[in-house]
């Protein structure tokens, strides 16, 4: 017999995932150059040359066995000391090899850092708007994910309800910044306060509370933007990152766990990782993977072109009347719908074959959510489509 839970969990597709199938089915229809596709968060540009290179030169000049072999469960040794000293350069931080945990991109650091700090019963607290699979990242490990809400003034943190419902049974705080959705990055004063209040109740509960931070967007800031390393203002820090949009590689499932080098077990925090990868088969990345990685860990893909399509987006939709907090990273943009039903205000860009995300799986009702990680050009043919359309339908 099947699982009766994974069974009902076919009634919660993802939202995201089923317009960005029908953008693919609308496409086979007009083409997809007619389709406004601005639903997933795929990249856009190629990565990097030199990782190219480099995977070509291991799978042509290096030992087989070592290319394709088993990685050690922790990570291959030279790649996480390569990890740690990269970011001890830019972070100015003090990582060694053993405070890196190699993984299978952000989501399979976010796995392995629940379980590391939580168990069954305990609480982690995330902020709207918020990827909305954090629900089953947390909640399938048996501890329960609650979401305070939105300070949808500038979308950094609503500290007067984060204040209310912090509880002893919090064991974690879970932060995505740059944010996906909203595209906005917290700022250094929005984390030093929110350390401060995580130190005060670690001393008023007793025990250790550690923040989380989800950063596979912490390269892709805009300028001016104020975006800083989360783990420099808190000890308990646990950094998870993904290489999937800093050096376009989705598909290589490549990232790592970064454990504060003052948290508490740090030493021993990467080994209780690789216990944990035994109990839900979430293996570290191949080992080509790795080894391409550790050349190329203080480059990016050209992501210029996402800040591009960003000014243009926002520049058009504040002229068009929209009411919009301007990113100051990500690839996406996140405007308030021109009616209190976003999933209603969708459907309705859908017949103009405008592809666009409602809000309410965000945790922010109201809203939706733009990936512009296209091409500049369809950028600048959408916006007259966007015009149109909130013209037509209401007035604008």
């Amino acid at each position: 017999m099947i699982n009766e839970f994974y069974k009902s969990m076919l009634s919660g597709k993802s939202v995201i995932r089923e317009l960005s199938e029908y953008a693919t089915a609308r496409g086979k229809e007009i083409g997809y150059d007619n389709v406004f596709d601005f639903s997933l968060g795929n990249p856009s540009v190629p990565t990097v040359q030199e990782y190219q290179d480099e995977i070509v030169r291991l799978h042509t000049e290096e030992n087989p066995m070592n290319v394709h072999g088993y990685s050690p469960s922790l990570g291959i040794e030279s790649v996480r000391q390569a990890v740690a000293d990269s970011l001890n350069k830019r972070f100015d931080m003090d990582y060694q090899a053993k405070h890196i945990f190699m993984t299978s991109a952000a989501a399979s650091a976010l796995a392995h850092a629940f379980r590391a700090t939580t168990k069954p019963g305990d609480e982690i607290l995330t902020f709207a708007p918020y990827f909305p699979e954090y629900n089953p990242y947390v909640n399938h490990t048996g501890a329960k994910l609650r979401v305070v809400p939105a300070d949808t003034a500038d979308f950094q943190i609503n500290f007067d309800a984060f204040e209310e419902m912090m509880n002893e049974k919090v064991m974690a705080v879970l932060i995505n910044t740059p944010n996906n959705p909203s595209g906005v990055a917290y700022s250094t004063e929005t984390i030093k306060k929110l350390a401060e209040i995580l130190n005060e109740k670690q001393k008023e509960y007793g025990h250790d509370i550690f923040l989380i931070s989800d950063e596979p967007y912490r390269e892709i800031v805009f300028e001016g933007a104020d975006s800083p390393y989360v783990s420099k203002f808190y000890d308990n820090s646990v950094s998870c990152y993904s290489f999937s949009k800093s050096l376009s590689l989705p598909g290589e499932r490549i990232g790592y766990l970064a454990v504060n080098p003052r948290a508490t077990d740090a030493d021993i925090f990467a080994v209780i990782c690789g216990q944990i990868s035994r109990g839900i088969g979430h293996n570290c990345p191949s080992s080509s993977a790795q080894l391409a990685v550790a050349k190329v860990l203080n480059k990016t893909s050209d992501l210029s072109v996402y800040e591009t399509n960003m000014n243009l987006l926002y520049d058009a939709l504040t002229d068009i009347g929209f009411e919009v907090v301007k990113p100051s990273g990500t690839f996406y943009i996140f405007p308030k719908a021109l009616e209190e039903d976003a999933g209603a205000f969708c459907m309705k860009a859908k017949k103009y074959d405008l592809i666009l995300v409602p809000s309410d799986n965000f945790g922010v009702p109201g809203y939706f959510r733009m990936a512009y990680c296209i091409d500049t050009e369809k950028v600048e043919r959408a916006i007259p489509v966007l015009r149109k359309f909130a013209k037509e339908e209401y007035g604008m």
